[in-house]
């Protein structure tokens, strides 16, 4: 099932079964309860604005979780998830500016990573590998725009500052239900810029696994429903690129997941 996050003519925020690119059957029911019971409207009304995919209670991010992207990074492989978070203020919609904040406008080095994003359906504590993905209400995708300068480059290694800014975590452009998605670990991931493709991977080059993220992530605070986990991005970020590669405004980004869909995105400075 394909749900879309959109305002419908009322001026509601709603999910909605997705029938059209501007069509959808409105979900009446409390998304994460049990689909069994749902209600869903008969008819079809229009999507008068696509929203972010979800609204997250939180978003847990993963660094360094590709093989080749650590290799790229010149890095170890992590013996353990690398872990930090966005704030929910960071949230984009698709066709919504990517703003580049003045703070790091003058030197640029903001930058793109394509990432499958993993909702969680219900609370998970202490879930084994086995059944994590059983707690797997959908998948979507994500842009984990990052600020190289804060985060690494003479801004003290400040992951979180330098992943935070507002519209630096676009997601969209459906929540695709984990039923449609049985193996997340064989999609093929990509970003297009300007219409150059500039990553083009699969995520079977995941270091830790979405089974295993999960089960990692639960043994820490209970994974609430609305958790987005954003799973790692693969090689060909900007900054590994020689010269540098960063995003400006003008700049058109696309995110695409195989099953899923594609996120796009216009860059504008703020």
């Amino acid at each position: 099932m394909r749900i879309v996050r959109y305002r419908n003519a009322e001026g509601s925020a709603v999910y909605g079964v997705e029938s059209s690119a501007n069509q959808a059957r409105r979900i009446k029911s409390e998304l994460y309860a049990s689909r069994d019971g749902w209600q869903i409207a008969a008819e079809n009304e229009p999507i008068v604005e696509r929203l972010a995919a979800v609204d997250p209670v939180n978003i847990l991010c993963i660094g360094l979780n590709y093989r080749e992207h650590a290799t790229e990074s010149g890095m170890e492989f992590p013996k353990n998830p690398v872990l930090f978070m966005k704030p929910t203020s960071s949230v984009a919609a698709p066709n919504q500016p990517i703003l580049i904040p003045k703070c790091c406008d003058a030197a640029g080095e903001v930058d793109y990573e394509c990432e499958l994003a993993v909702v969680i359906g219900k609370a998970a504590h202490n879930v084994s590998e086995a059944d994590a993905l059983d707690y797997v209400f959908g998948y979507t995708c994500a842009n984990d725009v990052s600020a190289r300068k804060w985060q690494m480059n003479g801004g003290g290694n400040q992951w979180i500052r330098g992943k935070s800014f507002d519209t630096f975590c676009p997601l969209g452009p459906v929540l695709v239900t984990a039923d449609e998605i049985r193996d997340p670990q064989g999609l093929a991931i990509r970003t297009i810029l300007n219409g150059e493709v500039v990553q083009d991977h699969t995520t079977a080059d995941m270091i830790f696994s979405v089974r295993q993220l999960i089960a990692y992530l639960s043994q820490d605070a209970t994974l609430l429903p609305g958790t987005v986990i954003l799973t790692g991005t693969p090689q060909g970020v900007g900054f590994a690129r020689k010269p540098p590669l960063w995003l400006k405004g003008g700049d058109h980004v696309v995110v695409e997941i195989e099953g899923i869909g594609k996120l796009e995105n216009p860059v504008q400075a703020a």
